[in-house]
């Protein structure tokens, strides 16, 4: 059945592929346990309102039950509301045309006297004064309601939304024409999440800590879950695990850095005071753990159901890994800590590339997943002469299923990717990965050729000569923040 979803106007890029992850997650596609992950496609049907544009907050999605809808909007951080479409027109007299001709049989269970509704009206584009929406609901009595109006906890939720025509550049994605709905809502996004989380009122937290927003985000698109094992190897101050533990997964994260994940700020200003500051099930175990030298154990059985992770790709924090002064004077091995030093040793570190690290990580995910786990994190991207950079790592084990763009500047941006487990890891797919790492290395050597990535981003712009001229406004920007 298609059904009416309307997302909040921001994070536009991670719309689509939040829903799709979660439409996964409820069973939108069938059973997982008989899909074969290399020769199946899980898409979602979509389609636009007339006259829309595709940025619109506005759009039509085809789903197999409203369970499955319902499930999708109340778990879902960017959708405002989903809606079973009663009728939609160009004005109030084609509107009314539409929902008189919806089936009956679709309308009156939600129609009794023994039921209860509240009918709000919303606009995109402009602003209604209560006069003008009490007037739209009085334009409605041709609709036989027979139930009481209860404002507070109505058994039905009926919506009446409209946009403006909005051909100019006003902030917002053009409308030809204003576009009227209304429909029965199924579910909508639980936004109180956000300044529950906000990091303002986080007891530990960390320069690079990961927005509450993204950070259910990321968890979504990981399909976070009861009974599922989320796992973070650049855990610094447990964001990202925090929001995997609201949904319910166990979680698990490792930090290079021991004064991180073991001493944090004092026995009440750590890791683990996040997880008791919302009440929330501590991680099963927190490492001191070098991703670039793994502690698992030879044979080790996959054992997470999901990665997520923000890596130290250089830009706010660089990357370190073990080494260090001793190793790179000619110690081959790793030195000994005597006994008397082991309380309170720090190992020595170096310096952590963005090559290797995402080698490393991609590594990791491919031995340490279930067949259909998932792989989350951010991967930077520099802009060049106005175009963006599409090469993005890959691995034999894994399918890309998702990107999402996040601008931050006019020549740097961030880019969420969503992978998934696709094929069993074996010695055969580990050389065709690493034949994947040296093409990805060779591309990126242009990152290195005037220092760091850290050194790219922050750099002057190009002075702006002839054809030459770097462009600005390579996507549009709108209204709001994060968009």
């Amino acid at each position: 059945m298609w059904y009416l979803c309307v997302f909040y106007h921001r994070l536009l890029d991670y719309r689509r592929p939040e829903f799709e992850s979660l439409a996964d997650l409820f069973g939108a596609f069938g059973d997982k346990r008989s899909f074969d992950f290399n020769t199946q496609d899980k898409v979602l049907q979509w389609r636009l309102p007339k006259h829309h544009h595709p940025d619109s907050p506005f759009h039509f999605v085809h789903l197999p039950s409203e369970d499955v809808a319902r499930n999708i909007a109340n778990r879902s951080i960017l959708v405002k509301g989903i809606y079973e479409l009663w009728g939609e027109g160009n004005d109030f007299e084609e509107l009314e045309e539409a929902v008189k001709s919806y089936p009956d049989e679709r309308k009156l269970p939600y129609l009794e006297s023994e039921s209860t509704f509240k009918i709000t009206v919303d606009s995109f584009g402009k602003v209604l004064s209560l006069q003008e929406q009490n007037e739209r609901i009085q334009g409605l009595s041709y609709i036989p309601f027979k139930g009481r109006v209860n404002l507070k906890n109505p058994d039905h939720n009926f919506w009446l939304m409209e946009t403006d025509e909005n051909e100019t550049n006003n902030g917002l994605p053009p409308v030809v024409k204003r576009r009227i709905f209304f429909g029965r809502e199924i579910g909508g996004a639980d936004r109180k999440l956000i300044p529950m989380y906000q990091l303002k009122t986080r007891n530990y937290l960390g320069p690079t800590a990961m927005d509450a927003e993204m950070a259910f985000l990321m968890a979504n698109q990981a399909q976070a879950a009861p009974g599922k094992l989320v796992y973070d190897p650049f855990v610094g101050t447990g964001s990202i695990l925090v929001s995997a533990a609201h949904f319910g997964a166990m979680t698990m994260g490792a930090d290079i850095d021991i004064r991180v994940v073991r001493d944090g700020r004092g026995p009440d200003c750590n890791v683990w005071s996040n997880f008791k500051q919302y009440g929330l099930p501590m991680p099963i175990g927190l490492l001191r753990a070098d991703n670039n030298l793994p502690p698992w154990r030879p044979g080790l059985k996959e054992v997470f159901d999901g990665i997520i992770c923000d890596p130290p790709y250089g830009v706010r924090a660089g990357g370190r890994k073990s080494g260090g002064r001793k190793l790179l004077k000619g110690i081959v091995g790793p030195y000994t800590v005597p006994d008397d030093k082991r309380a309170d040793h720090i190992p020595s570190t170096a310096a952590y590339t963005l090559v290797e690290c995402v080698h490393d990580l991609l590594d990791l995910a491919a031995r340490m997943l279930v067949m259909g786990g998932r792989l989350v994190f951010f991967y930077p991207v520099l802009r060049e002469d106005g175009s963006v950079e599409t090469h993005f790592p890959e691995h034999p084990c894994f399918k890309l299923v998702a990107t999402s763009e996040q601008m931050l500047s006019s020549r740097y941006s961030r880019v969420l990717l969503t992978m998934v487990k696709t094929s069993l890891y074996t010695e055969v797919l580990a050389l065709a990965a690493r034949i994947k790492h040296l093409e990805f290395r060779e591309n990126h050597l242009k990152w290195l050729e005037n220092g760091n990535l850290h050194s790219s981003v922050f750099s002057p712009a190009d002075a702006e000569s002839g054809d030459s001229k770097v462009s600005k406004e390579s996507k549009p920007k709108y209204r709001g923040k994060y968009v």
